[in-house]
């Protein structure tokens, strides 16, 4: 496992988006506005738009150019235009920074 420092806990934005590139996969990390931290792919799948871009709201990222949500837990979309899912990735917070493997995805059920 591959894990690499993001960035710490604190130097992230609440209800903002930050897009990371690891071992050339773009992601994009959130902390949402319960404090929780998410990672999720940072390209939209209806469009080829970076989500980190877009807008935080509640427990999702909306695509800033087509307005389709994203559900940070789940990668699911939320709306239409997009119907595919955007992947998950599993973080780990130690010692207060934020570590992410771009090679392993969480498995989503339902």
């Amino acid at each position: 496992m591959a894990l690499t420092r993001v960035c710490s806990v604190d130097e992230l934005p609440m209800n903002q988006a930050q897009r990371v590139v690891l071992e050339g996969v773009p992601i994009a990390v959130v902390k949402d506005s319960a404090g929780d931290v998410h990672a999720i792919g940072d390209t939209c799948t209806h469009g080829e738009i970076s989500l980190s871009e877009g807008f935080v709201e509640g427990d999702t990222l909306e695509c800033w150019a087509h307005g389709s949500a994203f559900s940070l837990k789940s990668g699911k979309p939320m709306n239409l235009p997009a119907y595919e899912p955007v992947p998950v990735y599993e973080i780990q917070i130690q010692d207060g920074d934020i570590f992410i493997d771009p090679t392993v995805t969480k498995e989503i059920t339902a």
